[in-house]
């Protein structure tokens, strides 16, 4: 075994090997190795021949020198040499085809495990990313699923290599000298001792330097992307940065010079145990050699055959440790593999039926999932506290909106319309009641058609850190050139693009921050009207935009909306006046629907909301004399 792998399995934390597995981990864990089972099969076939020439290079010196060198036998010599040399060739050649097989297994698993686990996230609702940890999520894909594929790889070769090396050294020890085996095994404990005492403190430095480097490497990703430089930027102290950073630097430069120095006075402790075996056995063996009890190539074998035996050996009291790590990292890929999804695809689930679709809310209640229902504790940064459900949030809401009808939601702040909207939109399923789209319960609608035939741009764009090209494309993979400048040109975004030197091939940087508000804002809709979905969703789409570019981005809507069927969350007045419907929301009940001169004439809540937005804003040449200035109320959301 080489000493640096010896030195990691030396360094796992060993309380791992009294965890108990979930009953049926491991008939689990071999279901993944079905698609590779001849190839392991060759594998381990490699692994046990690479283990029997560990024994054949020292029994052919023993040859070499009591049959060729002592008779002075230069034919010997020179065959058993070339022997030796071939063996050398060959066992080069093997640990590259073992390095081929073992490369085929472990990347292949590795990529089995990562594309299950990230189509299995993807399929989690919207609640369980805003409880999870990005960070976690990504260790699972990364470290978890690597130390899961290094059960079939580096733990299986390492413990069948090391069980027939042992065998075979020790048979072979013992077939040439009884007395010089026993003599050596009692010196078995001299490497367990060390390594047992000096294996728990360096698992409790490599513990230390994970949490250290984890810590580390948080602070650079919350300074280094947009948001967070942005932040620095304008509240920080460069000064104050750098020194808490070289902080934490320190820490970690600290605990790594501990575990370089803990390594070498471990590694020097197993050289001087395995010099003192050496000696001891060129010591007996040398004066067994003496009188003629033991030949000189068999002392030379021995002492060859030592140096094999004491590596495997150390290996192997590790290797309960060795596997519960392997195994508990694949507990915890299939902790995130057993999170059923709360929003999933009933058996038999529909496509929407072609053509318009009404949009029908019946008797719908909500409460926002708990905890545990969409996330686990393991991904979250802090696990205790709000693992409850929430409260009822929408009660009895039964609302219908005709094709092509114009619907805009409005409240005050947490009266439940963005909520609304994401029950229409499948983010989440209804407590009781039923959403209904084109006739057909969403719960029975395929996802796939629901998500092509649905739209939505919310208050704040995201767009990938990719081309303009690829965020457009994002929607319609099919879009040619001419349909993606049309949506350029009715998102009033066309003359920005084309004065870019890279035009649709320019990135748009983290988050599209290379990009102002107003423009993502356009861009998100000119990926709307691409996909041309028939239910259009807006989520205060205008909400945080300058006048300038609200303008620019209203006129873009207003072309997103014409002839579709649209949910607005509004809070301007030109939306509201547009509507077919306006419905107003309360504490997640509906108090007011109707159109808006209906509204205002009822004096209830819209009326208060209207008053405290609009009453000092100047009135539309064309709009009739609605300008009723009534009591103030809360804003107009």
């Amino acid at each position: 075994m080489q000493p640096w792998m010896m030195m990691r399995s030396l360094s796992r934390d060993r309380s791992v090997a009294e965890h108990t597995l979930a009953p049926g981990t491991w008939r689990r864990v071999l279901s993944y190795a079905t698609p590779y089972r001849p190839t392991i099969v060759a594998f381990l076939g490699i692994v046990i021949v690479n283990s029997i020439l560990v024994v054949t290079v020292p029994l052919l010196l023993k040859a070499l020198v009591d049959d060729g060198v002592i008779p002075k036998d230069s034919d010997v010599v020179v065959r058993l040499a070339l022997v030796v040399a071939a063996i050398a060739v060959f066992d080069a050649l093997l640990s590259i085809v073992q390095r081929w097989f073992s490369s085929r297994i472990g990347e292949g698993l590795i990529k089995d495990l990562r594309t299950e686990v990230f189509a299995h996230v993807l399929r989690q609702p919207i609640a369980f990313f805003t409880r999870a940890q990005t960070g976690s999520l990504v260790s699972r894909l990364n470290s978890d699923v690597i130390g899961a594929q290094q059960a079939f790889t580096s733990v299986l070769s390492n413990v069948v290599s090391n069980i027939v090396s042992v065998v075979l050294v020790i048979g072979a020890m013992l077939a040439l000298s009884w007395q010089l085996t026993l003599g050596s095994l009692l010196l078995v404990p001299l490497f367990l001792i060390p390594a047992k005492l000096m294996g728990r403190r360096l698992a409790a430095l490599a513990a230390r330097q994970m949490t250290l480097n984890a810590d580390m490497g948080t602070r650079m990703t919350e300074r280094f992307n947009v948001a967070g430089a942005l932040l620095v930027k304008l509240f920080g102290d460069p000064v104050r940065e750098a020194a808490e950073y070289d902080e934490r630097a320190s820490r970690v430069r600290d605990v790594g010079i501990q575990i370089a120095i803990n390594r070498t006075i471990f590694m020097a402790a197993l050289t001087l145990v395995a010099a003192l075996a050496t000696a001891m056995v060129y010591g007996f063996g040398g004066l067994m050699a003496v009188s003629g009890s033991l030949s000189v190539g068999t002392l030379l074998a021995l002492a060859a055959l030592l140096a094999r035996l004491y590596g495997p050996l150390t290996s192997l009291s590790n290797v309960r440790v060795d596997i519960m790590t392997a195994l508990i990292s694949f507990e915890r890929v299939f902790e995130v593999l057993d999170l059923k999804p709360l929003v999933d695809e009933e058996p038999g689930a529909r496509p929407l039926p072609q053509g318009a679709l009404r949009v029908e809310l019946d008797h719908v209640s909500f409460r926002y999932p708990s905890a545990d229902e969409v996330s686990l504790a393991s991904l979250e940064a802090t696990a205790s506290g709000d693992r409850r459900a929430g409260g009822p949030v929408l009660h009895d809401i039964s609302l219908s909106i005709e094709p092509g009808q114009l619907v805009a939601l409005v409240g005050p702040s947490g009266a439940g319309k963005t909520t609304l909207t994401a029950l229409v939109s499948r983010l989440y399923d209804p407590s009781s009641g039923v959403v209904r789209v084109g006739g057909l319960d969403l719960r029975a609608v395929t996802l796939s058609s629901l998500r092509g035939r649905l739209g939505m741009v919310t208050q704040e764009a995201h767009l990938f850190h990719d081309t303009i090209r690829a965020n457009l494309l994002y929607a319609r993979p099919d879009a040619t050139e001419e349909e993606m400048a049309q949506a350029l040109r009715a998102a009033q975004i066309s003359d920005l693009v084309d004065d870019l030197p890279e035009g649709l091939d320019t990135v748009v940087g983290d988050r599209g921050h290379r990009l102002s508000g107003g423009e993502k804002q356009r861009l998100a809709i000119a990926r709307l009207l691409l996909k041309a979905p028939d239910v259009v969703v807006l989520d205060e789409a205008t909400a945080h935009l300058d006048s300038e570019s609200e303008v620019a981005v209203q006129r873009a809507l207003d072309a997103a909306l014409t002839g579709r069927t649209s949910i607005v969350i509004a809070h301007r007045l030109s939306t509201i006046r547009q509507a077919d419907l306006i419905v107003v929301l309360d504490h997640g009940r509906v108090v007011e629907t109707g159109r808006h001169l209906e509204l205002l004439a009822a004096g209830g809540l819209y009326a208060d909301l209207h008053a405290t937005q609009f009453a000092d804003s100047p009135r539309p040449a064309d709009a009739p004399g609605d300008a009723v200035v009534v009591p103030a109320g809360p804003a107009l959301t």
